[in-house]
């Protein structure tokens, strides 16, 4: 961190200099428009604002909304094309969570399908789940216009054209009919040469624009002197830039986009026409808006995901504005200050955090009035947490710039000083953006600071038909409560969504007190926003959660099945709990250790199953009765279908030799291989002439054994037989196979030769097997050859081995090329004896590949990590699986923003290689994405490729509430470590202790 200043003159820190890090709670001198600070000091017995839910009440939120999104279907208007993706889980202030789905409809996306579920930092599901989705959609997916026409029909919106994005393919469901629309951003400017972003949406029917929104919002101030201050800097001797190390993104320079660079770390002369000094200016009240946005409101960052964004000052025009994806600064209209005092800085960063909120910041005129007060609130917000005494706090707009020469442009606490609307109207959607700030913003003040305050600060007005009084409840809870709001946003985005969204968001911050709650409502009443489905709230109840983990669980019938009840204070004081279950199925029963616990305590849940239950998936239905509450959950049971009685067999010897007239012995033996043991009675299929078997013992239990013995009478013929015996037991029944061969010594000497199998498939390029049985029937074992004749074109055989005595078996395979032709072929196979010759047929068949050949793909490697603005290589390599070589494109999909993929070469043959070069731009979001590699040709196949972004991660020195990505490098006590584990980092978390999270480097 680099201790930079602004001040009349260039010059090193004074003594005198005003460290912004201590002002947060000094005294501001009041004036007419001046707010208290007073919440401050209340705010000191609340929990850290900042702080994130732990992994696994992520893992519970993320549990309890997809349940939360199934039991609301019906309010979501969710149809049976509809499918919910969570797209994130936001961090509120205290913890909470806000749950982000994104729907898409047969594969489109759905503009205003979004869902946005909430939770407390338990994971527990505390808000209702809401969407700006008006009806279901029941429309077709094929377009009647082309992406080109459309694109065409958005470029016309503006008369100077930059770019245009490719149109793709959604459903626009803010309306009363959703319709499939091409979506497009078309960049420029307007007739007037103001910078324009129109994100438009036409139909893909006929062709007309159905929706389109300005991204550019707008906002005024100028330059004045926040005396001198420190900001945040890097570099070292003698090369200094503005870029802010510690707060990911923030940087502040020319219109051109780079950084300020300096030999020295002091920055600006006190100027009000100095670009330098207007970015000092501009930093100041930037980082001053970070750490309020942490310290006050618990986001992490100005994205929430712990980034900023860039600073461009010496606009020439009498503005400023926010892009999308960085502010911009202009002048006043005398020129000679620079439009960055702290609540103009903070307004224009305000706008950033309207964009990265659930909803973005796409909708019409209210919703830009929405966004347009939501940076009034932020300036105010970042004035008040600064408190620096060269801009007191106040609840003005531009106070400190002479924009046209009329003062302020905006009063919060009474709109209509300049002709804005102070009250809600259905005029509003219809009003200019920065007028219809008008009623959020005097809603703001009014719950803050009350209509009369007192205290030098201004009075302000109440609406025809509101409260007859509305009393403050502090700009710091007024502002934790409207961050809430902003993460239950959807789209569009409107006044009464809004007041729904902050009285629950004043239940779920203050859930033992209703003040909050009810000063929230008399504020919107106060600015004619009128309530038609408010939540309610009762003053301080005594509340609890409760959870089951597991939340399923499976039994044989006979056995059980355990899961732990959690309860959790939420509200109020701890209160006696009575556990207990719904109505049971039949043959389950339930007990409770303990069944009588205390909010707070757990209990675990013992699920009895009778022999007797049948089989099958049941909801059990977990009561927990407090004494003040009542809270259920449900766990999900299987009882198993019964484990049969079952058992093997096995022979061993399998087989054997006799001379006729002798006979041979073999076991039998039983296992028990499920269920319990039961009773088997032995016997054998029918026996050849002259043979005989029998069982020692004949019945016996599964997991015992039995002695076989085979005779054969002097007359039995040379040969093989195959003896079937059988265990015939009280539920199962199993065979074996004895094999028998019975030899004559006296007799000539003879053999027998059989294939197993006696017919095979193989493709072209592959092969094919059977095993060559041979047997000695008569006299003795001879040396028998084998081979094969009948071999089609391409085919060849091998025998192993080719050689045998009569009795032995040999592998024979089949070698088909790649050339021979489809077709089943019989093969003759010789087996020749010393005393005779025997053969036995094969009938082979072969098919072959096609004519365009086929191939695989694969990536090696599979995945990488780079900061952004890094790139990484992998190499993409296919091999061919049948026919031949084919010509392929490389190509791939899911390029993440602002990256870029190139192949070398980028054509090739199938069993080729390429190199792939992911490369990323310092713009590419900070996330996982996954890039799909495609060989494309007469057949076409594709293969992922994962890559991780991260943005550098918090700097050179290690930070506590910091979130951190795999691959971020840090120091922390004069050593290099690399963060191995993606985290947000708690004060005890230090790297040199907590090595599962880091990595030591050189």
């Amino acid at each position: 961190m680099n201790s930079t200043f602004k001040s009349g003159t260039i010059a090193a820190l004074a003594a005198v200099a005003l460290t912004t890090a201590s002002m947060t709670g000094a005294a501001g001198a009041a004036s007419a428009a001046r707010l208290s600070t007073a919440a401050a000091t209340v705010a000191k017995a609340d929990p850290p604002a900042f702080a994130p839910a732990d992994p696994k009440s992520r893992d519970r939120a993320k549990l309890n909304a997809d349940a939360a999104l199934a039991a609301g279907a019906g309010r979501l208007h969710k149809g049976s094309g509809d499918a919910f993706t969570l797209s994130a889980n936001t961090a509120g202030t205290y913890g909470l969570q806000y749950l982000t789905y994104e729907r898409t409809y047969k594969g489109l996306p759905v503009f205003g399908g979004e869902v946005v579920v909430g939770t407390d930092r338990a994971g527990q599901v505390i808000q209702q789940v809401v969407t700006g989705q008006t009806a279901q959609i029941k429309v077709a997916t094929k377009p009647s216009t082309t992406a080109a026409q459309a694109a065409a029909t958005a470029r016309a919106l503006l008369p100077d054209v930059d770019d245009a994005t490719s149109a793709k393919l959604v459903v626009h469901a803010t309306t009363a009919t959703p319709k499939l629309a091409w979506r497009l951003q078309v960049s420029g400017r307007t007739a007037t040469g103001r910078p324009s972003i129109l994100d438009v949406f036409v139909d893909a029917r006929t062709g007309s624009v159905i929706d389109k929104f300005d991204k550019v919002r707008e906002g005024t101030g100028r330059s004045y002197y926040n005396g001198t201050v420190t900001i945040d800097t890097s570099g070292s001797s003698g090369s200094f830039r503005m870029v802010d190390s510690t707060r990911p993104g923030l940087q502040c320079g020319g219109q051109n986009g780079s950084a300020y660079t300096k030999s020295t770390d002091s920055w600006g002369n006190g100027s009000g026409t100095d670009l330098e000094t207007a970015c000092v200016d501009a930093l100041y009240a930037a980082q001053r808006e970070w750490d309020m946005l942490r310290d006050w409101l618990g986001r992490n960052g100005h994205s929430g995901t712990g980034r900023s964004f860039p600073i461009r000052v010496g606009l020439s025009d009498v503005n400023a504005f926010w892009n999308g994806s960085y502010t911009t600064f202009g002048h006043n209209q005398a020129g000679n200050q620079q439009a960055t005092p702290m609540d103009v800085v903070g307004h224009e960063f305000g706008h950033s955090v309207f964009t990265n909120t659930p909803g973005g910041d796409t909708g019409n005129n209210e919703v830009g009035g929405l966004n347009e007060s939501t940076g009034d609130i932020f300036g105010a917000l970042t004035e008040a947490f600064a408190n620096n005494p060269n801009d007191p706090p106040d609840y003005e707009v531009g106070e400190e710039v002479n924009l046209v020469g009329s003062g302020p442009i905006r009063y919060m606490y009474n709109p209509s000083q300049v002709g804005d609307p102070n009250c809600y109207s259905s005029t509003i959607p219809n009003t200019e953006v920065h007028k219809a700030a008008g009623p959020q913003n005097h809603w703001f003040y009014l719950l803050a600071e009350g209509n009369n305050p007192g205290g030098g600060k201004p009075s302000s007005p109440i609406c025809q038909g509101g409260p007859a009084s509305v009393t403050g409840i502090g700009i710091q809870k007024a502002g934790k409560i409207f961050m809430s709001t902003l993460l239950a946003k959807t789209q569009p985005w409107t006044h009464a969504k809004a007041r729904v969204a902050s009285l629950n968001a004043a239940k779920a911050l203050f859930p033992n007190s209703c003040v909050e709650f009810n000063a929230v409502k008399a504020a919107w009443e106060a600015v004619s926003v009128r309530g038609t489905s408010d939540p309610t709230c009762v003053a301080n109840p005594d509340t609890f959660s409760l959870q089951v983990s597991p939340g399923s669980g499976a039994a044989d019938p006979g056995g059980s099945a355990t899961t732990t009840l959690s309860t959790v204070t939420t509200g109020g004081n701890a209160q006696q709990i009575q556990l207990r279950t719904g109505t049971l199925p039949a043959g389950v029963t339930a007990s409770f250790n303990p069944a009588t616990i205390q909010s707070g305590q757990s209990s675990t849940l013992t699920l009895n199953v009778a022999a007797s239950a049948a089989p099958g998936a049941y909801t059990v239905q977990v009561i927990a009765q407090g004494t003040a509450q009542t809270q259920t959950q449900n766990y999900s049971l299987t009882v198993n279908r019964p484990i049969p009685d079952q058992f093997s067999v096995a022979l061993s010897p399998a087989s054997g030799s006799v001379d006729a007239g002798a006979s041979t012995n073999s076991t039998l033996t039983t296992t028990t291989t499920s269920g319990n043991p039961q009773q088997i009675q032995l016997r054998t299929g029918t026996l050849p002439a002259g043979v005989t078997a029998s069982f020692n013992p004949a019945t016996i239990q599964s997991g015992q054994s039995s002695a076989l013995t085979i005779g054969t009478a002097a007359s039995v013929p040379a040969g093989t037989y195959p003896i079937q015996v059988t265990a015939q037991g009280t539920a199962q029944t199993q065979t074996a196979t004895y094999t028998l061969t019975v030899t004559r010594p006296g007799d000539p000497d003879s053999f027998s030769v059989r294939l197993d199998p006696e017919a095979g498939t193989a493709t072209a390029g592959g092969t094919a097997t059977s095993t060559v049985n041979t047997a000695t029937t008569g006299g003795q074992p001879q040396q028998v050859t084998l081979s094969a004749a009948k071999l089609p074109n391409g085919v060849t055989v091998a025998f192993d081995p080719a050689t045998v005595q009569s009795g032995q078996s040999s592998r024979l395979t089949f070698t088909v090329a790649s050339t021979t032709k489809n077709g089943t072929y019989p093969i003759t196979v010789t087996a020749t004896g010393t005393s005779q010759t025997q053969t036995a047929s094969y009938a082979l068949t072969v098919t072959g590949g096609t004519s365009t050949g086929d191939f695989t793909v694969a990536v090696s490697p599979s995945s990488a990590t780079v900061p952004a603005g890094g790139s990484a290589t992998t190499t993409l390599s296919t091999q061919v699986t049948t026919g031949r070589p084919i010509p392929l494109t490389l190509a791939a999909d899911g390029v993440p923003p602002g990256a870029t993929v190139t192949f070398s070469p980028s054509s090739i043959n199938s069993g080729e290689s390429s190199t792939v070069t992911v490369a990323t731009s310092s713009t590419t979001p900070a996330q996982t994405y996954t890039i799909t590699l495609n060989a494309n040709g007469a057949v076409s196949h594709g293969t992922s490729f994962s890559l991780t972004v991260n943005g550098g991660g918090g700097g050179d020195e290690w930070q506590e509430w910091h979130s951190y990505n795999v691959g971020d490098e840090v120091t922390y006590q004069g050593a290099r470590y690399r963060c191995v584990i993606a985290h947000t980092s708690q004060p005890d978390w230090t790297p040199n202790i907590v090595p599962a999270l880091w990595q030591p480097i050189g």
